[in-house]
């Protein structure tokens, strides 16, 4: 896997929190999501193998991660557009990030700063700590 952000310079986490500040209504800041979605590279069939699913998703999320030097590279994909949007999420706050920086990012304070969780069906809300969990239990194991 190559060692840069899947979404190049073009998705920051704080540009995601300055872009759905501006925004007003649930219905805007989904659209935008699922904009962020659709600049998720797709990952290759061959890698969507069944030991890399998500557990505890209702959609199907596939979830590889590889130490290259300190940083982690973090692909993810899913059959659903709005789970996409939410991986490109995580995916820019954790993507290129030590284990110690994954420890430590208020990951709760982002998703607050964003306006979110309160909007997410409770089975993507469990689907999105799913996700985080299995990338933070990964990261936490190489400190």
């Amino acid at each position: 896997m190559s060692n840069s952000n899947p979404f190049g310079s073009e998705i920051q986490a704080q540009q995601i929190v300055d872009t759905m500040s501006q925004l007003k209504g649930w219905e805007d800041r989904y659209r935008q999501v699922i904009q962020w979605g659709k600049k998720l590279p797709v990952m290759d069939e061959a890698d969507k193998q069944e030991q890399v699913l998500v557990a505890g998703c209702e959609s199907s999320v596939w979830l590889v991660l590889e130490q290259v030097d300190e940083a982690w590279v973090i692909k993810a994909d899913s059959d659903a557009r709005i789970v996409r949007g939410l991986i490109a999420i995580v995916l820019a706050a954790f993507n290129g990030k030590t284990s110690k920086q994954i420890a430590e990012f208020d990951l709760e304070g982002y998703f607050e700063q964003l306006n979110l969780i309160n909007h997410l069906s409770p089975s993507r809300g469990n689907g999105l700590k799913a996700i985080v969990n299995t990338i933070r239990e990964q990261a936490q194991r190489s400190l």
